[in-house]
């Protein structure tokens, strides 16, 4: 994908792994952050109240205009074709800044979770979308999924940073949910040799690999790091899989540029620059929502206060 100020992926080089300045865990295990450290990957249960995922819900149905207990609502054709093609059916809901987005961003175990990953306490959250992936239908819609990178994986150094899936909706193997490849995350090094010099460094030949279903509860939270090959696997159930996703990153409070534009993005509901982000030509987030309000952990996570 293309960089986007949204996450800012691409100017983050703090390593990974080393749980910076000895901060102890606060969510993770020993053991689940020795699974992420080893596979690129891992799963925070619970980490929002019930009450957060259903009204999150609820407004994501709101805001698409269709009925969760209709299914004739499901199919229709979105007001914006996306100019990627990989994107089209792929469930993204462009919508970015609402109150509740906000509320499971400051929630404190999530901030916890990515402060267990990071080693840092002085974190920015991303300000990212959520989706809906509904089930393939014959003749009518048809997901197949794709595997990819979120980084520009020709980098040296390898880039640094993470993604996260808050999911709304419980998630079993053939809901639609995500899959990755923790073993070419391991091999990479050795992989990426045998690879021509001209290879896509966005989307791999996993030649020899085969995808890994991660299976999720409501409330569960995935963290996996930029280099961790992965991809929405097709619906084959009878309900859409729900998610919003959360990152955090550490905080580049030197850069003003990046911080006004953030803040920017906050006060006046603006969507992320760039080819993957459509925005939504009902300007919803302007003329029917408020601006979220912040507590001071928001503030920070923001940027609109400094740590």
């Amino acid at each position: 994908m293309a960089k986007t100020k949204v996450n800012n992926i691409l100017e983050i080089n703090i390593p990974l792994n080393e749980r910076l300045n000895n901060e102890p865990l606060r969510v993770l295990t020993e053991e689940q952050f020795q699974f992420w450290k080893e596979n690129g990957y891992v799963v925070v249960p619970n980490v929002v109240p019930q009450e957060n995922i259903e009204r999150t819900k609820k407004l994501i149905w709101e805001f698409e205009e269709k009925n969760p207990n209709d299914p004739s609502t499901w199919y229709s054709k979105p007001a914006r074709e996306h100019v990627m093609p990989e994107l089209r059916g792929a469930g993204m809901v462009e919508l970015y800044n609402h109150q509740y987005f906000w509320d499971n961003r400051m929630h404190q175990k999530v901030y916890d979770a990515f402060v267990d990953i990071w080693g840092t306490k002085k974190l920015w959250c991303s300000i990212d979308r959520c989706n809906m992936s509904f089930p393939s239908k014959p003749g009518v819609f048809e997901f197949e999924g794709f595997i990819h990178w979120d980084a520009d994986t020709s980098l040296q150094p390898r880039p640094e940073n993470v993604q996260g899936i808050l999911f709304l909706t419980d998630t079993q193997v053939g809901s639609g949910g995500l899959s990755v490849i923790p073993e070419l995350y391991r091999d990479f090094e050795e992989w990426v040799k045998t690879q021509p010099e001209d290879r896509d460094p966005y989307h791999p030949d996993y030649t020899g690999y085969t995808p890994t279903p991660v299976t999720l509860k409501a409330g569960d939270l995935l963290i996996f790091h930029v280099m961790q090959a992965h991809g929405l696997r097709k619906n084959t159930l009878d309900t859409p899989n729900i998610h919003q996703y959360i990152s955090m990153f550490p905080a580049q409070e030197e850069n003003e540029e990046l911080r006004d534009w953030r803040i920017t993005q906050w006060r006046d509901r603006e969507i992320p620059e760039g080819i993957a982000f459509l925005g939504d030509p009902r300007n919803w987030e302007k003329e029917k929502y408020e601006r979220a309000q912040l507590t001071e952990l928001g503030e920070k996570l923001l940027g609109l206060k400094k740590w």
